[in-house]
């Protein structure tokens, strides 16, 4: 099966089961790769809404009555039809968000991985049960929080909707999710096969839309719990429009992360580490190396790093940038950085794919000499850009790491063991890593950053999860009247 024969005209709204018709504003959705329109996106409104939040409603007594273990069953048959469907399901992410087919079946895959955990949460989950005195029971129970949300980004349509709905109906949730209206095919796959796995109507929900969804979302008085992944910018209106009105929230937002290179560090494995970093999803992901500090003498870490940066080429093994803004925007930051002093080592700017004019790709970019003060140092890119700043020290490095309002990721590159210590206990970041590029945890350990690449308590991957999608119900039970007593009981 072909990218071409990937062909879903229209994205539809989900509610109760079914793709419903609704005449309100449309969208283009096109794909990247080639800049062609691939469907039309249909806008919801917030009376319909209302209707997913209604749907999911009704839906939430049946579902939350079942045992843990009987709702995780959906789960596993869903896991095995995202085995079976991987080549359609990852040519079709490639399709609406530009990746590599490669990078898109890597995300499918993931998206399975988050599914199997999902699956284990019968035996993680920490109900306890205590005679704190003769003849008296406390209990706790984990209890889900009704009708929550998740708002999802378009850099993974595929993988990180899977963050937060196998996990949340599991918990016995019921969820309305709103794809990033520049992705929006990838979730309707979804929604078909949880169908056909089981999942009972009004369980998953699915609209599509801009910012008024968005704002509709957090305002619904009958949604207990919001997700978002996405821009800072937009992570702080979010969290604090839902938190306004009551609701817990947790929102990621962007990032800057640094990896700090020393001279001892392996040149093979730093090399291609930071390059794949750097341009993998074409930079368009919270993990990517954006920022390099380079400490002391790393000429010759830096000269391997832009080999391996020039065998990354556009349209073969790396993907396209998410629209033709986004190409303009990343190119304006590498030509500003050009003209206040900074050198660009390996160039991106103009990059065109033979048989695919019409796309939007930017070619890997290595820039050294960058100074802190320079946007490209403090800014996310999210692009396939590789800043490169020099220091004398450690601390000096650290101390850059630190100055940066992000802290989503950050590694170090060395074989010094006190040294990367050093550095992993010092740096301002929720995930850090020793020669690793892309240090994102993996099941059950959850991600999620520290300053402004995240705002809420918790995390909404991983066991962290399952504080953030339930309510913690304490019992305490007494039947045997006869039993001795004190002022505990």
């Amino acid at each position: 099966m072909s990218v071409d024969t990937i062909n879903i005209s229209k994205a539809r709204n989900y509610i109760n089961g079914q793709f419903v018709d609704h005449a309100n504003n449309n969208m283009d959705v096109m794909s990247p790769i080639d800049g062609v329109m691939i469907a039309k996106m249909e806008m919801a409104d917030a009376a319909l809404l209302d209707k997913a939040v209604q749907a999911a409603k009704a839906a939430f007594p049946e579902w939350s009555s079942r045992t843990v273990k009987e709702r995780v069953q959906v789960l596993y048959k869903f896991r095995d039809l995202l085995e079976k469907n991987m080549d359609e399901l990852s040519k079709l992410v490639q399709k609406e968000n530009g990746k590599t087919y490669g990078e898109a079946k890597a995300e499918v895959m993931k998206g399975m991985e988050l599914t199997e955990f999902a699956c284990s949460i019968p035996q993680l989950l920490n109900d306890e049960v205590l005679e704190v005195s003769q003849g008296v029971e406390c209990r706790t129970t984990h209890v889900p929080m009704g009708v929550v949300a998740s708002i999802t980004p378009f850099n993974f349509p595929f993988m990180v909707p899977l963050w937060t709905m196998p996990n949340a109906i599991a918990l016995g949730n019921c969820m309305i999710l709103k794809p990033s209206e520049l992705v929006p095919l990838s979730v309707q796959r979804i929604a078909e096969l949880l169908k056909e796995a089981g999942l009972p109507d009004g369980v998953f929900n699915v609209v599509n839309g801009t910012k008024d969804i968005v704002e509709a979302i957090c305002d619904h008085p009958e949604i207990s719990a919001v997700s978002f992944v996405g821009s800072t910018r937009v992570a702080k209106i979010v969290y604090k429009r839902a938190c306004g009105n009551l609701k817990r929230c947790v929102a990621l937002g962007g990032a800057k992360n640094h990896l700090i290179v020393l001279p001892d560090a392996h040149v093979g494995m730093a090399s291609t580490n930071i390059a794949a970093s750097m341009a993998g999803c074409a930079g368009q992901r919270c993990m990517a190396a954006s920022a390099m500090v380079a400490v002391g003498k790393t000429d010759h870490i830096i000269e391997a790093l832009c080999e391996e940066a020039r065998k990354i080429v556009a349209g073969k093994n790396l993907g396209s940038v998410i629209s033709a803004e986004a190409k303009v925007r990343i190119e304006k930051y590498i030509t500003e950085a050009e003209a206040q002093g900074a050198k660009v080592l390996v160039d991106g700017r103009k990059t065109v794919v033979e048989g695919a004019e019409g796309g939007y790709y930017v070619g890997p970019t290595v820039i050294d000499n960058v100074t802190p003060d320079m946007a490209i140092a403090k800014e996310e890119v999210f692009g396939p850009v590789l800043a490169i700043m020099r220091v004398n020290s450690v601390d000096e490095a650290i101390a850059i790491e630190n100055s940066s309002d992000y802290g989503n990721a950050s590694s170090v590159f060395t074989q010094d063991g006190g040294v990367a210590r050093y550095v992993m206990e010092r740096v301002s970041a929720g995930m850090t890593g020793v020669n690793v590029g892309v240090p994102v945890p993996r099941e059950p350990f959850s991600f999620g950053g520290w300053n402004d690449s995240k705002f809420g308590v918790g995390d909404i991957t991983g066991k962290s999860s399952i504080n953030f999608w339930t309510r913690l119900k304490k019992t305490t039970t007494k039947w045997n009247p006869e039993a001795w007593t004190n002022w505990m009981s």
